[in-house]
């Protein structure tokens, strides 16, 4: 009998103690992922042994629910928001979490939470790939990992996870395509993929998520057609901006509240279709490439209140009988070319309506109108077959002149400063009103070369015209504090215009006198100039006299790149800027394009860019563009002198010197010279002496005596070789002798392979 009543007694003691175990589990599962986390200051609340985060009174950057023993909610916000200029999968010191941070063994940890249903995990720092074992919180339905430093495929196997209903991975560093199997969540109703590395098109499953409410893949570089998405028909938020989506504008799902479209390549004409969502409160359809006119009844649709159709190819007139919406409150159609009378209801900002229209060919408001011709361009270049085959020939017979012309100066073996001469002399001849070599005619009939747009171009903003007033504003009258620096090109300003955008403003000092037709011809070239490796030029302002009959000055508006020029890479002395030989190759690789377009992507080409290391321009990614290309379209001066200044090269001024410095070509050797050496360019002097050093170093082990340790550290002697092969022949004396900038470009890429070889091995 005693032996019974002791079972009993132990049987009931084990059921009390069971419930106190699990709850102990839970609490040390928790402290566990504090541990891994390396102890964030939000979870010093956890820091007490006898605590239970269960109990922990709720913030707004921690949270942990219960329901009985099981965790239902983790939600921790961290405060390491600050993005590296580039990241490459590694940890990152101050940024992410240490070395020592394994995400698949706290995700392992987190997995044994079995009850969650909610986990938001933000700016905390975790970085790697995401691993597939995270389908394991089977009960989860909300996801949000945005803002930290994930990266690789996003795990097909959350697809299985049925109860989800919410992904949010945005501010990440994922990259492949846009998963296809998304229709496999029956429940999903949002999902936000912002702020990635995200390619490819966007799936056709994707219109299968008929649960969808908000779909955000803004940020990305996804390309191709927007998919029908008609059948998501509880879809309130699209959000696609700043891809290079290249297709036509479907019909969207009637349920649509907002739209979010800009920054993209997208054509054709605006649907009528969208004069029909009538719950339709924002879209934003600027800077694509959509013709045509826009629906009449978009602006009357009864919730809309934004309206930015903005820097596309709009033309036409808009209907007199027009009317607006009583909820509309802000409509841009700035940098279009719509032409005629403006509506009255978008004539003046009426009842708080603010209305943006500048850049157009408008009656009103003449001082910021192109004039009509300008907005007719479009339509005669399609209209009439002749015209375009006209231009096409006479094209292709200057082509043939021109390069008749060219085996002729070479045959006769004249210097290169004698053959422009000779190209500037002929020139003269076709001028019309022009103090310039290039004739009005040819500016106005300058042109891209379809197959280098398709190769090249990216999404990018139409150029614009910016007034006085603006740029004052942006700069707070040219203050101090935004003086960038000054060359022999005129001062540089950093800006910032009313929307946030930051921008870069050249002063250019004209010391010829210039029609403002002619220069607007100019100008109009120069913003041509569209390419993924260009500083991209958003405008211009012209200062003119009061009676406009000669110009004073032009600012030329830039994108602002953050990460600083190249020079100061090559001369700096701090470690966290040092550029491995990769990324130095990198570096050229993206100017070799840049230059390569600007001499063959448009005609007539801009052959003498001037290019230097100071000139190369590199963001926070530290991808790199060219800047201050192109201005001898404007000035079509030699400057002799370069600015000396500190981390900056300098170039003698002599004539052997003025000769080369104009071929863009010899100036390139220059910069893959300057790549080379780094630092070590000061110690030892001129680069044509450099040069002339190198090529009489009868081994590659010689030569990695000049050259910069760092650069013999991480190349291997094969990539090594091609490139300084290719340096020399840039740098030849004789510009017969100089190859082209494809041959230098696919010598670059043939390097950057070996170099990838070498790695792997």
């Amino acid at each position: 009998m005693a032996w019974h009543l002791s079972i009993l007694v132990m049987a009931t003691t084990c059921l009390m103690l069971f419930p106190v175990s699990k709850q102990s589990s839970k609490i040390e599962l928790l402290q566990q992922l504090r541990k891994q986390l390396e102890y964030p200051r939000q979870l010093d609340a956890w820091g007490s042994p006898s605590s239970d985060p269960c109990y922990t009174q709720p913030t707004a950057v921690l949270a942990v629910t219960c329901e009985g023993n099981a965790i239902t909610e983790l939600k921790i916000i961290g405060d390491r928001i600050t993005k590296p200029p580039k990241f490459s999968g590694y940890s990152v010191p101050n940024v992410t979490l240490s070395e020592s941070f394994i995400l698949d063994s706290f995700v392992t940890t987190l997995a044994r939470l079995t009850t969650l249903r909610v986990v938001i995990l933000v700016s905390l720092g975790i970085w790697g790939p995401l691993p597939d074992k995270l389908h394991r919180l089977s009960s989860l339905e909300v996801l949000d990992l945005s803002s930290n430093f994930l990266y690789g495929l996003i795990p097909p196997k959350l697809s299985v996870m049925s109860k989800l209903h919410t992904v949010t991975l945005d501010g990440n560093y994922f990259n492949g395509s846009v998963p296809d199997w998304l229709d496999s969540f029956s429940n999903l109703t949002v999902l936000r993929l912002q702020s990635n590395r995200l390619m490819g098109s966007i799936p056709a499953s994707i219109a299968k998520a008929t649960m969808l409410t908000e779909l955000a893949l803004a940020g990305n570089s996804i390309s191709g057609d927007v998919p029908n998405l008609g059948n998501l028909s509880k879809l309130e938020m699209l959000d696609f901006r700043d891809n290079e989506l290249d297709g036509e504008l479907p019909e969207m799902p009637t349920a649509v509240v907002t739209i979010l479209l800009s920054k993209n390549s997208l054509k054709g004409e605006i649907p009528e279709q969208f004069g029909q969502l009538n719950q339709l409160q924002h879209i934003d359809l600027s800077f694509n490439f959509l013709v045509g006119s826009p629906p009449v009844k978009l602006f009357a649709l009864p919730n809309i209140s934004y309206l930015n159709l903005a820097a596309n190819m709009l033309s036409g007139s808009l209907s007199s009988s027009l009317t607006c919406s009583s909820t509309l409150g802000f409509v841009d159609l700035s940098t279009n070319r719509l032409t005629g009378d403006l509506p009255s209801c978008l004539n003046g900002n009426l009842n708080n309506k603010v209305v943006k229209f500048e850049g157009n060919c408008f009656k009103v408001d003449p001082a910021h109108q192109h004039e009509g011709k300008y907005c007719q361009q479009s339509h005669k270049w399609r209209g009439s077959s002749k015209d375009v085959g006209f231009v096409v020939t006479v094209v292709c017979i200057l082509f043939i002149v021109l390069v008749v012309f060219l085996v002729l100066m070479v045959s006769n073996k004249r210097s290169c400063q004698e053959v422009l001469s000779k190209q500037l002399f002929l020139q003269k001849h076709t001028q019309d009103n022009s103090t310039t070599g290039m004739s009005s005619e040819l500016l106005v009939n300058a042109r891209c070369v379809p197959q280098a747009v398709k190769l090249g171009t990216h999404i990018q903003p139409s150029h614009r015209m910016f007034s006085l007033e603006e740029l004052k504003e942006a700069t707070k009258i040219f203050e101090r504090s935004a003086f960038l620096g000054e060359g022999a090109i005129g001062k540089l300003y950093k800006g910032k215009l009313e929307n946030g955008t930051l921008i870069a403003i050249r002063c250019l000092a004209l010391h010829q006198r210039y029609s403002i037709r002619n220069l607007k011809l100019r100008l109009d070239l120069l913003g041509k100039l569209r390419h993924p490796n260009l500083v991209c030029l958003l405008g211009h302002c012209i200062d003119s006299t009061i009676d406009e009959s000669s110009v004073k000055r032009v600012f030329l508006v830039y994108e602002y790149m953050p990460g600083g020029t190249l020079a100061s890479y090559l001369y700096a002395s701090s470690p966290e800027k040092t550029l491995k030989w990769c990324h130095r190759l990198q570096v050229l690789i993206a100017i070799a394009k840049a230059v390569h377009f600007l001499h063959t992507g448009i005609v007539p080409g801009s052959l003498y860019n001037r290019l230097k290391t100071s000139s190369i321009l590199l963001d926070e990614h530290l991808s790199a563009k060219l800047s201050d290309y192109g201005l001898s379209i404007i000035t079509e001066e030699i400057y002799k002198h370069e600015v000396i200044g500190e981390g900056k090269r300098y170039l003698q001024n002599n004539a052997a010197e003025t000769e080369n410095s104009e071929d863009d070509v010899y100036s390139f050797g220059c910069i893959i010279l300057e790549v080379l050496m780094g630092s070590k360019l000061h110690e030892k002097g001129d680069p044509s002496v450099l040069k002339d050093l190198i090529v009489s170093i009868s081994s590659l082990e010689e030569c990695c005596e000049v050259l910069d340790p760092v650069v013999i550290g991480t190349s291997s002697q094969d990539s090594l070789s091609a490139v300084v092969s290719i340096m020399i022949k840039c740098m030849s004396v004789e510009c017969s002798t100089r190859p082209s900038m494809e041959e230098v470009l696919w010598n670059l890429q043939y390097a950057a392979q070996v170099q990838v070889t070498a790695d792997g091995d």
